[in-house]
């Protein structure tokens, strides 16, 4: 599989926001997020992307979006970041909150 470059990653050609979901594998909450952010990738279709990155896999993006704790999810449009919630949320609580962003 190809690695797309971060700054490429939140700047798709498509102009969508991208939600991006910082985790590590062994993090418990950060798997109870995964199907939260199914639910929000579903239901926000066409008009948001969702991208999981493994905070063990790519420290240095997490340490450029000074990420402290996972899960944290940030949205990003046109490349910069817009809003950030670090720990796990329900689908309900994500959608509410993304929802003046999108």
């Amino acid at each position: 599989m190809a690695r797309i470059p971060f700054a490429q990653l939140i700047r798709p050609a498509d102009g969508l926001p991208v939600l991006v979901d910082f985790y590590a594998d062994w993090c418990g909450p950060c798997r109870a997020m995964a199907p939260v952010l199914q639910t929000v990738a579903r239901t926000h279709a066409g008009r948001l992307r969702v991208v999981k990155l493994d905070v063990d896999k790519n420290p240095a993006a997490a340490q450029q979006h000074r990420v402290q704790s996972i899960p944290t999810v940030v949205l990003f449009k046109g490349g910069q970041p817009v809003w950030r919630q670090s720990g796990a949320v329900t689908a309900e609580a994500l959608a509410r909150a993304l929802a003046a962003h999108l």
